[in-house]
């Protein structure tokens, strides 16, 4: 993998807090701060397309679904209690 250098600027405030992070053990330098950044980043951009499809089905389908014998608490306990059940809470 090729290595590119980058030159940024960052506000005094910015530049405190990479510092305490670094001091504090979370990362070596403040390349590793940025770097771990970008992965996240890159991590939220491609899984958020699928989560948004999901969600957009999701409210299609309520939509079209025909009148709930249930109240929006009972309906909120049983959708925490299946989140909670497929370890997504």
């Amino acid at each position: 993998m090729t290595t590119v250098r980058k030159t940024i600027a960052v506000s005094g405030e910015q530049d405190a807090w990479i510092k305490g992070r670094i001091a504090s053990g979370d990362y070596l330098n403040d390349s590793e701060y940025f770097r771990d950044l970008i992965r996240r980043d890159q991590e939220r951009n491609v899984e958020a397309p699928a989560q948004f499809h999901a969600l957009k089905a999701a409210i299609r389908e309520g939509m079209e679904s025909a009148n709930s014998k249930f109240t929006v608490p009972q309906i909120m306990k049983r959708v925490e209690r299946k989140l909670k059940a497929d370890g997504k809470l």
